[in-house]
């Protein structure tokens, strides 16, 4: 068995030596630029402002991608996959099919916009799928501004036919980047813990699907019970805490090639560790001597340091994305309430002062805002507040809200919510910082605890 400072360090060996081999191996990437096609402007370039409170859904028209018949149907499937994550995003009305005046044959034609602005969409994409002579596929797509009748964004992948799916994400980050200046979130994964039978003899397995609850796979076994796996951040490694006759290990597993090396044994904790940004330092909650206190070690010194010391329970913790503070739950002053720190456990501070009370803090990778669960009037909600504890507002309530996880551009919030009765159990939700568009993430069974991924390499 491994000790805390050995297994530490076997952790940074892995973390350094990694080279991340994703689903689509061969994926080139490359711009058009067609000068030709562009039109001059008519009018303002379009683009969505996501920084209001509601925003009005984008009218878009998205054709089916043109094939040549021996692609069979991935053109369809292309544009259902980057219609179904616009339309999720809230940010965007896809328009219905039926309802398209013009059918494109050519996508190498400038569209009739004056077709498009009658059923009044805004913007227009389209594109083609073909199986080129090697055997790859290559898809390519066209972004349009209807109103300014001008070309905004055109993008060429080659790829073999099987990963059509991860193309259309990509499609779908091109699409929502350019249109709201923000990196999109679709080619994400999200890894969490699959939960079937009773109540009483739950099962619990870690499992990782696409961020939209397509092509699921679990990757444990079941027999040890798995609870809050992490990502670390240049990697597609996970870590977990895993309890095999009750004693708590820390794994961690390479997601691609399913090898797993435990970490070593901690005993008191109850969340598995988090990475500082840069991969050089984790931070943890350890139970010593009955009292839990926040820990950091260095990876490449394997120097342990200890952030608090309280008679209190500090749990929780979580890096500032600029690795310079940490935010942890701390029951100090009586109740769970958060706190924020140096990242040497300097400068402890409450920052949450409302009603209720506070938990599982995790800062946003955009740094303006740190996502909680908090307990008040028997409801647990999923809030956000800035890291001064300013503007502090609920996203969400329910009977029992819990696990936030923040997308990679930290715009959406994911958590899991358990239902009531003999029969429920917990399924996955996502709401956006506006707190108007909540959607069920679907999933096979019941699921909790979920850590969405950094942007796949």
């Amino acid at each position: 068995m491994l000790d805390f400072g050995q297994g530490l360090a076997r952790m940074t060996r892995r973390l350094s030596e990694y080279h991340p081999v994703g689903r689509m191996v061969s994926l080139a990437l490359t711009v058009f630029v067609f000068s030709g096609l562009l039109a001059q402007p008519a009018h303002a370039v379009l683009q969505i402002d996501i920084t209001q409170g509601n925003v009005d859904p984008l009218p878009i028209a998205i054709t089916d991608f043109l094939t040549s018949g021996q692609e069979g149907t991935v053109g369809a499937d292309i544009s259902g996959v980057v219609t179904n994550d616009l339309e999720r995003s809230g940010l965007f009305k896809p328009l219905a099919k039926a309802g398209f005046i013009q059918q494109i044959t050519d996508i190498n034609t400038q569209p009739r916009f004056g077709d498009w602005r009658i059923i009044n969409s805004q913007a227009l994409v389209t594109g083609q799928a073909k199986l080129e002579a090697d055997g790859r596929l290559r898809v390519e797509f066209r972004l349009w501004d209807v109103l300014g009748e001008t070309q905004l964004t055109g993008l060429q992948f080659f790829t073999t036919p099987d990963n059509w799916r991860r193309v259309a994400h990509l499609i779908s980050d091109a699409i929502y980047q350019r249109l709201t200046g923000e990196e999109g979130y679709f080619d994400t994964r999200i890894v969490y813990v699959a939960e079937s039978g009773p109540k009483n003899m739950r099962v619990k397995r870690l499992a990782i699907m696409d961020q939209d609850g397509f092509n699921p796979r679990m990757l444990t076994n079941g027999r040890d019970l798995v609870l809050t796996p992490r990502f670390s951040p240049n990697s597609q490694e996970i870590t977990y805490l895993s309890y095999r006759n009750n004693r708590p290990r820390v794994y961690v597993l390479d997601i691609e090639t399913g090898q797993q090396e435990v970490v070593g044994e901690f005993p008191g904790m109850t969340f598995a560790p988090r990475f500082s940004p840069d991969g050089q330092k984790i931070a943890m909650s350890l139970q010593r001597g009955g009292n839990s206190d926040i820990y950091a070690m260095d990876l490449r010194s394997r120097k342990v340091t200890r952030l608090t010391d309280t008679a209190a329970i500090d749990t929780a913790p979580s890096f500032s994305p600029d690795g310079k503070q940490i935010t942890f739950e701390s029951d100090r002053g009586g109740t769970q309430q958060i706190y924020v720190m140096n990242a040497d456990g300097s400068n402890q501070h409450r920052i949450s002062f409302g009603q209720g009370r506070y938990a599982t803090p995790v800062w946003s990778p955009r740094g303006d805002l740190i996502a909680f669960t908090k307990l008040i009037s028997g409801q647990f909600v999923i809030g956000v507040m800035r890291p001064d504890g300013t503007g502090d507002r609920v996203l969400t309530e329910g009977y029992h809200n819990e696990g936030p996880t923040w997308s990679p551009n930290g715009r959406v919030i994911m958590f899991f919510r358990e239902s009531r009765g003999a029969q429920g159990g917990p399924t996955l939700f996502s709401v956006d910082l506006t707190g108007y568009n909540e959607r069920q993430v679907p999933t096979v069974g019941f699921a909790s605890d979920p850590a969405w991924s950094p942007r796949i390499q």
